[in-house]
């Protein structure tokens, strides 16, 4: 209200200032396809709305019969006068344009164009410069003809608008005659570069970086889709009914094409490139009762590969919050409290700050994957809240023993084993966030030839002892309340021929594809992967899918099966990194051995492994050392490095906290089993850490493992 009493009186303050200098008739747009929202539209001569103008009569006469004219410049003689690096102009000009696009609503940055070119604009105000953009009872939009009055300058070499004043603006209405009408089902299911029409109902705006509205999900009463585009997002509110005109595409960011294609994914579902045909300005409850029930997990679970991007879910989830260093993330959680993940954001967490008040509740959410990070190893959904509501969840405590199999018992299990893995198995569940206690488990085989459960230091294992078949029944009882599954089981000879050792692997041909047989080391940083060691040496592994590593465990013998490789871009005196990529599991013998340590270099310092030659492959050696932990933390970094007082060591991370296990021995001196890499073409040597040696035994890296 405050607002629109502040824009009331610009406007009466404008009014009052033209009947001063002179009576300016408007002329509307006769074509029909036009509205001047202006308080002029003489577009020969017009009379500056410029509170405190600068202009003046040199009668009163003359005031009375003749308006002051104003020079518009074109946006050639805007670039020239903005001049050389640094520039800034004293004296403010008229400039005329159509708005390119609106690339912050909030604070009026544009881009508008002319005959003789296009100028960015940075920050727009009303006429007299009081209201913000955002504060504008009606403001500009893709396409609109606008008249600002502005300063020009050259900042660090980009030639633009500053400060500018909007004096006027013409509504356009844009020509949609060539886009086809259709409903959200038929837009989701049509070809990429389709122009559409639809409309539905705002259910969520998205935000770029910066807090820009970047676009909004739209759902009318059979689904939903995303649209992508800035300058509609900025003018629509949730609840809004709308018309928008776009092209329908599937997106997909540059650097992750061709991760997508290696998963079958698609794309984000969208329309982009929009026109905001109509805004009926009202608050419209959501259509959602087309919307399908299911839970956090199975939505995880669906491929990515079945076009689902930008379709709304409802499941019951935990919220939580989880603050950072300079950011936050939501993670949405399904009833165990630890499947789900968290909401894409480009804002730091900042644009889901309104979830604060679930924090910690179980809630009816509406969810989409609104689209997937794809990368060479993974391609995973990530989601974006449409709504969040309380209700009070209570969990029906007689199906306690259905959740306990399906959360915490069968994903245990495997169908096939080519060794014993020694599998220990819960007896009992409870859970303080559903408020059940003690629900137990029990367990059979009809095979014990091959497969049974036995007692093992108190803990209940399931051991493969031989070929052969069992299926195995589970049982899960609370109260007067039991669930029954059953798992069939193959216990089998791993098909293994001619499995290498890593030195053979470190040297073999690049490109070649090998069969290594090895233990499970400590895991790789920034990668999705692990070393592989034994007697002969150790060598990186990149997995051709990151759920291997939710399947293998450090100290399991294996083989694996992958393509020697290095990672180099063919440029720089540097050696590179030795690897082997695209690698899976093709027999585990599981056990719990201890990585050969033979071969490990253990007469050298901290300084030795900081004066590297980079030209020298070392990406295979690990160095046994003495250094002190530094953990740089600041409100939006951190950063982890071993030092001796003169040198420092850069570890190969994005942030400390993948050194989580480090961070613990910040300031101290510590023994540490470091290797060198060289992931992404340095002119030095950093490290990985693989563990941290202490008098109570050896701490591995286990980071990728604890992530999967």
């Amino acid at each position: 209200m405050k607002t629109m009493h502040r824009q009331a009186l610009s406007l009466l303050l404008a009014l009052l200032m033209l009947l001063s200098v002179a009576l300016v008739a408007c002329t509307p747009a006769d074509n029909g396809e036009s509205t001047d929202t202006s308080v002029e539209s003489d577009k020969e001569t017009e009379a500056t709305t410029q509170a405190g103008t600068e202009a003046e009569t040199e009668s009163e006469t003359e005031a009375e019969t003749e308006a002051p004219e104003i020079h518009v410049i074109t946006i050639q003689e805007a670039l020239e006068l903005c001049g050389e690096p640094g520039n800034i102009t004293t004296e403010r000009y008229y400039l005329r344009g159509v708005v390119d696009t609106v690339t912050n609503g909030q604070y009026g940055s544009m881009v508008i164009s002319d005959a003789t070119g296009s100028i960015s604009v940075y920050g727009t105000y009303s006429f007299d410069g009081e209201l913000t953009f955002a504060e504008l009872e009606e403001k500009p939009s893709k396409g609109d003809e606008v008249l600002l009055h502005c300063i020009l300058q050259n900042y660090n070499g980009t030639k633009e608008v500053k400060n500018a004043r909007l004096i006027s603006f013409t509504k356009v209405e844009l020509d949609v005659s060539s886009y086809t009408e259709a409903t959200l089902s038929e837009a989701r299911a049509a070809e990429k570069g389709a122009n559409l029409k639809v409309t539905g109902v705002v259910a969520r705006i998205t935000y770029a970086t910066g807090m820009k509205p970047s676009g909004f999900i739209l759902m009318d009463d059979e689904t939903s889709i995303y649209i992508y585009d800035g300058d509609a997002a900025q003018n629509v509110q949730i609840g809004n009914k709308v018309t928008v005109a776009g092209t329908k595409d599937y997106w997909i960011l540059d650097s992750e094409v061709s991760g997508a294609e290696k998963f079958d994914y698609k794309g984000c579902n969208q329309l982009t490139d929009t026109i905001l045909v109509s805004n009926d300005g009202g608050s419209h409850d959501l259509p959602t009762a087309w919307v399908t029930e299911m839970t956090v997990k199975e939505l995880m679970n669906v491929p990515v590969s079945e076009d689902v991007t930008t379709l709304v879910y409802k499941v019951n989830a935990l919220v939580k919050k989880v603050p950072g260093n300079g950011f936050t993330n939501y993670y949405f959680f399904d009833l165990d409290g630890e499947t789900g993940t968290y909401t894409y954001t480009q804002c730091n967490g900042s644009d889901f700050a309104w979830l604060d008040t679930f924090d910690g509740k179980i809630c009816t959410v509406y969810l989409t994957a609104l689209n997937a990070k794809s990368t060479g190893t993974s391609c995973f959904f990530r989601f974006l809240p449409v709504s969040v509501m309380d209700e009070n969840y209570t969990f029906d405590t007689s199906k306690t023993p259905d959740f306990v199999l399906e959360y915490h018992v069968m994903d245990l299990f495997k169908t096939e084993y080519t060794g014993n893995p020694l599998l220990e198995v819960p007896t009992t569940l409870s859970s303080e966030l559903l408020g059940f206690e003690n629900a137990t488990v029990t367990y059979s085989s009809s095979n014990e030839n091959a497969l049974k459960f036995s007692q093992i230091d108190g803990k209940l294992v399931m051991e493969c002892l031989t070929t052969g078949v069992a299926t195995v029944t589970v049982t899960a009882t609370y109260g007067s309340h039991t669930a029954t599954r059953t798992v069939e089981i193959s216990v089998t000879d791993p098909a293994v021929l001619d499995a290498t050792n890593v030195q053979d692997a470190i040297q073999a041909e690049l490109g070649e594809e090998i069969s290594v047989k090895g233990i499970v080391g400590p895991s790789l940083v920034n990668r999705d992967g692990f070393y592989l060691i034994d007697e002969t040496g150790l060598i990186a592994i990149i997995v051709s899918d990151v759920t291997t590593l939710g399947e293998i465990e450090p100290g399991q013998e294996i083989v694996i099966k992958g393509k020697r490789d290095k990672f180099h871009n063919g440029q720089g005196n540097h050696a590179g990194q030795t690897c082997i990529t695209a690698a899976a599991v093709i027999a585990n013998f599981y056990g719990n051995h201890e990585y050969d340590t033979s071969l490990f270099i253990t007469d050298k310092t901290l300084a030795d492994f900081h004066a590297l030659n980079v030209s020298v492959d070392y990406s295979t050696t690990v160095f046994v050392l003495k250094a002190t932990v530094e953990v740089e933390e600041t409100k939006y970094y951190t950063n982890i490095k071993l030092t001796d007082g003169t040198n420092k060591v850069t570890l190969y991370c994005s942030s400390a906290k993948q050194y989580g296990f480090l961070k613990e021995f910040a300031g101290q001196e510590v023994t540490v089993e470091i290797a060198a890499c060289n992931w992404n073409n340095k002119t030095f040597w950093a490290g990985c850490v693989l563990s941290v040696i202490t008098e109570d035994g050896k701490i591995i890296n286990t980071l990728n493992f604890d992530s999967n």
